[in-house]
């Protein structure tokens, strides 16, 4: 039968967009099985095993019989948890029915795009470029208009105040900001935020999804919110969740805090998810009121590493990087790197480094076009050992001395 005779599939699916990190991934693992020796750094998730306490807890709710759908929302012990986690964290005072649970922070971003745009109708959404590929994916798919901010190196990949008021349009209904921030590890300083917050006063009708995924991972002074800053909290969808912090990727836990649109996303997980895993929530609850002994060691970790990374990929002919100050990735320029081994562009730079060097990392074009006049730029997520730190990028520098020109 020709496949003209099948039902289509929608457009919208078709534009789809995907994370090329686990495109790569696939690529790293068909080498991998081909016998090939490849040092990836390109899955952005901690490389620890989940806390003992908390897997215990997980255990616990199974014999205990908790087996059961949940109340969409959550759970009230893990939104009461995640309310006084995020009051400590960020000064607020925010209450367990401003909080909504789901599975993993992502689907939340969906949830705000469809919560405050509507399809077709020409609502734009302003996002960081580069930036996590899912911001774009879903605007589009919802039928939002992608307006990208881009990031500027030399303010340490934040973008310019200036430049985003310019982008606000009477049809702006949201902005989206992801501090720390992937995939450069910058994270928006106390500046920033102010400077980001008095624009923001001036256009009441946009909404401020704040991805903090990373809040737990920064390095530099204590994580500050924008929701923190003066009429900023009631505007604010603040978005965070287990993952990064205690290891729990496959735990799919994450959460949003808005009094507004609480009541909205408890609409949408029921529409979509019914709940999170009711075991998970019971395990995140020992995440945020347990002992924090894992996490302070995984993150000791993860800043020992980024030294490490930082100070190696400065020794490499080509390549320049700053220190991220959150997260655990590292943004180095290739651009001379790339001039110097002949190759194209950071997309090509990274092929040869998978092919050739055994090194697997993403380039810029993984997370949104190229920002004119910023150069090439490829990320590392260095939650690795320091072994495959050191390895690998050994590996990338005597690759670019034996194919410089």
């Amino acid at each position: 039968m020709k496949s003209e005779n099948f039902p289509r599939i929608s457009n919208r699916a078709s534009a789809l967009g995907t994370e090329n990190a686990f495109v790569v991934l696939a690529e790293v693992t068909a080498l991998q099985r081909a016998g090939r020796d490849v040092i990836s750094f390109c899955i952005g998730q901690p490389d620890f095993p989940t806390p003992a306490n908390i897997q215990d807890a997980a255990v616990k709710a199974i014999r205990e019989g908790r087996h059961g759908y949940t109340p969409s929302n959550g759970i009230p012990e893990l939104r009461e948890a995640i309310a006084k986690e995020v009051n400590r964290m960020r000064g607020l005072n925010v209450a367990a029915d401003d909080v909504v649970v789901g599975s993993g922070a992502k689907p939340f971003i969906a949830y705000a795009i469809v919560s405050t745009t509507d399809h077709g109708a020409g609502d734009e959404v302003i996002y960081p470029n580069p930036g996590f590929p899912i911001y774009e994916s879903q605007i589009v798919a919802n039928g939002a208009v992608p307006v990208p901010l881009g990031l500027k190196e030399a303010r340490n990949f934040a973008f310019d105040p200036a430049e985003l008021e310019a982008a606000i349009t009477p049809r702006t209904r949201m902005l989206i900001l992801n501090t720390p921030h992937n995939p450069t590890g910058g994270s928006l300083s106390a500046k920033d935020l102010a400077d980001i917050a008095a624009i923001m006063r001036r256009h009441p009708q946009v909404w401020i999804y704040a991805d903090e995924i990373y809040s737990r991972l920064i390095y530099d002074g204590a994580f500050q919110s924008i929701a923190a800053l003066p009429d900023m909290l009631e505007r604010t969808i603040i978005s965070d969740g287990a993952s990064k912090t205690w290891a729990m990727t496959g735990w799919r836990i994450g959460y949003a805090v808005n009094r507004t649109l609480a009541p909205t996303f408890t609409r949408w997980v029921t529409n979509t998810e019914s709940c999170a895993s009711h075991i998970s929530q019971w395990a995140a609850v020992e995440a945020l009121n347990g002992p924090q002994d894992a996490a302070e060691m995984m993150k000791a970790s993860f800043l020992k590493r980024r030294d490490l990374i930082v100070g190696l990929l400065n020794q490499v002919p080509g390549i320049t990087c700053l220190t991220p100050g959150g997260a655990f990735y590292a943004w180095p320029n290739v651009t001379e790197a790339c001039r110097m081994t002949g190759c194209a562009d950071s997309e090509v730079f990274r092929k040869k480094l998978l092919n050739e060097a055994g090194v697997a990392v993403l380039a810029d074009i993984h997370f949104g076009a190229r920002v004119a006049g910023e150069g090439q730029h490829i990320r590392f997520s260095y939650a690795a050992s320091e072994e495959a730190i050191k390895g690998g990028v050994a590996r990338i520098a005597d690759w670019v001395k034996k194919n410089a020109r």
